[in-house]
């Protein structure tokens, strides 16, 4: 593993005041995910899961495109929201929201079409035949960013849904009245973030922004920043054999925490989450570390 003990050089350019948030277009995300994993599943090890990944992404596609429009978070709970530090959509309320249930539905019946490994088969069985309050443990533990290590299976396809809801939701907000909510949380929804990227788009040409793992929101963090504990100290990053890889671990020794980091500016293509399963090997070498992974991300549940 390369290891560079000093923060990153590259200074901020080109934009004095870079846009705090961007929203996610659903239908686009996902079509561009797909592509993603499945570009992916060519020439990496885990190219069963990847590809089975790709195939879940255009089923997150085609729903984002025909279920029902989603209904808009009303202006009052935004502006309450704004005044209160606080992420307009309410994760505690969402887990038993009819439209997410709806969503997990089309999701599972969608679903027994793919091509999939027998426990992972017999996950999406049980994930059909659940009882409500057992479906609604599922969403709320994604809702919390958390999973159990005994059950990541059935998760996955939870995750799925709540990607789709979320992003639908996140994609009604106006961005321009989102606000900081907190170091490393989700200004939409108040989730955490899978990974960071440190774009290349014109523009905003290495301007660092974190990607939520639910509702794909992405919003701007300080460049050297410990997105778990908000330390500027003790920042290091860690890579796969060079110190100038695409996709990095960027370590805090204040928390321990690390999280990855993408460098758009060298490969525009990288996904906020198909290149964090992608990049499965940075994680297996982390393990190693007293570090604990920061970044959540519920295809990576178990690893």
């Amino acid at each position: 593993m390369a290891q560079n003990l000093e923060p990153d050089p590259t200074l901020i350019g080109g934009v004095p005041t870079p846009p705090f948030a961007f929203l996610p277009e659903p239908v686009k995300l996902f079509q561009t995910r797909a592509r993603r994993f499945a570009f992916l599943a060519e020439s990496n090890p885990l190219a069963p899961y990847l590809a089975f990944l790709a195939e879940l992404s255009r089923l997150q596609a085609r729903l984002a495109a025909t279920l029902r429009p989603v209904s808009a978070i009303a202006p009052m709970r935004v502006t309450e929201a704004a005044r209160s530090a606080m992420p307009p959509i309410d994760r505690l309320r969402i887990s038993a929201d009819p439209a997410l249930g709806v969503t997990l539905d089309a999701f599972v019946e969608g679903a027994v079409r793919f091509s999939m490994p027998e426990p992972a088969r017999l996950a999406l069985d049980a994930v059909r035949a659940a009882e409500p309050a057992d479906r609604i443990w599922l969403l709320s533990n994604i809702l919390s960013d958390r999973i159990p290590d005994d059950s990541a299976a059935p998760h996955l396809f939870a995750a799925a849904a709540v990607q789709v809801h979320l992003a639908r939701l996140a994609a009604t907000l106006d961005a321009g009245a989102l606000v900081p909510v907190g170091t490393g949380l989700c200004p939409a929804c108040g989730g955490r973030p899978a990974t960071t990227s440190v774009m290349g788009t014109q523009g905003i040409e290495n301007v660092r922004y974190a990607a939520c793992a639910c509702c794909a929101t992405c919003w701007n963090e300080v460049r050297v920043k410990c997105l778990c504990c908000g330390s500027t100290k003790g920042i290091s990053y860690r890579s796969v054999e060079t110190t100038e890889a695409t996709v990095k671990a960027e370590t805090c020794k204040e928390c321990h925490s690390w999280i990855k980091i993408f460098y758009t500016t060298k490969n525009p293509s990288l996904d906020p989450v198909a290149d964090d399963v992608g990049s499965l090997g940075l994680d297996i070498l982390m393990k190693e570390t007293d570090f604990r992974r920061g970044g959540f991300n519920p295809y990576l549940a178990g690893y």
